[in-house]
């Protein structure tokens, strides 16, 4: 058969017609027409590609237009300067091999790079190039330069730079490998060396021409697949089958090893958590690169769904720009799994009709989602944060919510509470946790048994018909023995007496009524009461507070001094001998002068004893130093169960 000549494009330039004759040598029977055009990037040599907002498309934009209006069949590209996505109406024919895909030095003098004297300066175009150059001699100077190979070899001879950067196969393609000095252990474009022909999608007959030096053929295939919550039952038959035909499969933390033994595949682990990062991201997308390249069929089995808070879009992106075939098998993500694992429905007639789901990681204002019921992934450590800014978006402190971890297995906990509770709250596990908040939840909370709570402040009155309640008081409390004196020295004009517990309000009253004072000693002091414990001791005394902050915290008294703009005022702060810096630190930043008088102290209870935690649901925490007592009687804080605190200075010490 007699076919016309290919009509092919390339730049205007002497290597892109060393290309084009390097792809041709491979087609020795396919005779072609070629026309050299300059490119938007040949036009504008004045534009950086240092700068990020260079468009993809900057040196294959004209050629592709031209192929695009049947002006030419194909453009022959250097392929890592090919845009992601091609335009629509464009593939990839073949993409050619390459045997040099480094980087070199040129230098007038054939030294090497450790061997260029301090402040020489060195020619580069790429970004990532000057990166790797300044990482092995940060004492060299990069010089921004654009041009042909040829143009920029000029350089050297005119002085302006005393050394080059450029890639090992222009050199060679050009014959100029004679200049090079050294060949630099840099990282490089996976894509550098490697040709690639384009021409249009509905031409399938050309295609077929050019598809014997594809190399793309011997690639292997990657699979994305969901594994699901856990429960090796939720997994897809779909998921299963590309399991079972994979070479190489890599896996995360969320799966079940056991069930994955009776697969013949390579079992690569590339577990992510918090804080405890096997491989980075990065690593794992090379990973699967360097498989599918080396002709490997790779599973990538994810926990849940690849598509939800899993990096699945990262990892087909990465792929498909390096041109590999990715397929993605879906999975049932937890946040699904938690519906029918809890029986606590995502809608409900009557009571929800939205859901949304939502990164625990990525809590702030800006992204609360506007959502009858709500579902936080990965929210054990971060639970406060979650809840505090739904409260400060305008949801109701009382709205339900509930935690979930280990979702579909024998090891499921779930505990029920409320934003306001979780606002000072964790979950310490290393087991990823979700958060359902909205009214669903109290369709099954109210059905839930009483759950057992471990009390560990001084008293445990106000928690009374929120569960089984256990009392171990790990601190107690005494009265002051200096406190007389330092009240005598105190008594002043104040402008707030500010009471953070209603020992605080006990013990001040008890030296006053010592030294025959009464709270009109210290002049027309308002007073703040951190909370309504602190403010019920207060009424015994016939007081009303004149602030009381929601919520019942040191930072709810900071933000409502705050909003009154409270400055300039002498305050006086009766607390505990253990009292944290926060409150009077943040005060005198407001302005004010503060006396931080310690009316009690705070001291471990000996006589506590040590309970089973095994039994409970959630353990309370009253003060920084019930945690630092707990710590001292447990030695560590338990897993799996909700460690619930009153005011932020406390939860600090659980998430120390």
């Amino acid at each position: 058969m007699n076919y016309k000549p290919v009509k092919t494009v390339c730049r205007n330039s002497r290597l892109a017609q060393l290309q084009v004759e390097e792809v041709f040598s491979l087609y020795p029977l396919i005779k072609y027409e070629l026309t050299m055009l300059k490119s938007f990037g040949d036009k504008h040599k004045e534009i950086s590609l240092m700068d990020n907002n260079v468009d993809a498309d900057f040196f294959t934009r004209e050629l592709d237009q031209a192929v695009l209006d049947a002006k030419a069949d194909i453009a022959i590209h250097s392929a890592k300067d090919l845009p992601y996505p091609l335009p629509p109406g464009l593939e990839i024919y073949c993409l050619t091999s390459a045997s040099y895909k480094t980087d070199a030095l040129v230098d007038k003098h054939n030294r090497t790079l450790l061997q260029l004297p301090a402040g020489a300066k060195v020619g580069t175009s790429s970004k990532s190039r000057r990166e790797e150059l300044l990482k092995l001699r940060s004492d060299l100077v990069v010089v921004d330069i654009r041009g042909s190979v040829e143009e920029r070899i000029d350089l050297i001879e005119k002085g302006d730079i005393d050394a080059l950067i450029v890639a090992t196969c222009a050199l060679r393609r050009l014959g100029l490998n004679r200049l090079i000095a050294e060949v630099l252990p840099f990282k490089t474009h996976p894509l550098q060396g490697n040709l690639a022909i384009v021409g249009r999608t509905e031409n399938e007959e050309l295609k077929s021409r050019f598809a014997a030096h594809d190399i793309r053929r011997k690639y292997g295939r990657v699979t994305i697949v969901g594994f699901g919550p856990g429960n090796p039952d939720l997994l897809t038959v779909g998921g299963e089958r590309a399991i079972a035909r994979a070479d190489i499969l890599f896996h995360d933390d969320l799966i079940d090893r056991t069930f994955l033994d009776k697969y013949r595949a390579t079992k690569v682990y590339v577990g992510k958590r918090s804080g405890k990062h096997n491989c980075q991201q990065d690593e794992i997308n090379e990973q699967l690169y360097n498989a599918a390249i080396s002709g490997r069929n790779s599973v990538r089995l994810k926990g849940g769904d690849p598509m939800i808070f899993a990096h699945g879009r990262e990892e087909i992106d990465f792929l498909k720009s390096r041109h590999i075939d990715v397929t993605v098998i879906p999975g049932i993500s937890s946040g699904i799994a938690l519906a029918a694992y809890t029986h606590i429905p995502l809608t409900h007639r009557g009571i929800a009709s939205s859901v949304a789901f939502a990164s625990g990681h990525a809590s702030g204002e800006r992204n609360v989602p506007v959502a009858d019921t709500l579902v936080y992934y990965m929210a054990g450590e971060n639970m406060s944060n979650v809840a505090k800014q739904l409260i400060a978006a305008g949801r109701n402190a009382d709205t339900p919510a509930a935690w979930i971890c280990d979702v579909s297995l024998p090891a499921q906990k779930i505990g029920f509470s409320t934003l306001k509770e979780l606002q000072f709250s964790v979950v310490k596990t290393a087991s990823p946790v979700l958060v359902i908040v909205g009214e669903v939840v109290a369709l099954e909370s109210r059905m839930a048994q009483q759950p057992n709570i471990l009390v560990t402040g001084t008293s445990c009155e106000e928690y009374r018909g929120q569960g089984n309640l256990t009392h171990t008081p790990l601190i107690t409390v005494e009265r002051n023995r200096e406190a007389n004196d330092l009240l005598k020295k105190a008594v002043g004009e104040y402008g707030w007496i500010v009471f953070t517990s209603r020992y605080g309000v006990r013990f001040f009253f008890e030296i006053l009524d010592e030294l025959r004072l009464d709270v009109h000693s210290f002049g027309a002091a308002k007073i703040a009461s951190i909370g309504k414990t602190t403010s019920l001791e207060l009424a015994e005394h016939n007081i009303r507070p004149d602030l009381e902050p929601e919520p019942e915290s040191a930072e709810g008294l900071i933000r409502r001094f705050e909003e009154i703009k409270l400055s300039n005022a002498r305050i006086l702060l009766p607390r505990s001998n253990k009292g944290l810096p926060y409150l009077p630190e943040a005060l005198e930043k407001m302005g004010n002068r503060v006396t931080d008088l310690p009316v009690y102290n705070n001291m471990v209870n000996k006589a506590a004893e040590k309970v089973d935690l095994s039994r409970f649901q959630k353990i309370v925490f009253s003060s920084p130093s019930g945690v630092e007592a707990f710590m001292k009687m447990y030695g560590r804080l338990p897993e799996g169960m909700l460690l619930a605190a009153r005011g932020r200075t406390t939860e600090e010490m659980i998430n120390k």
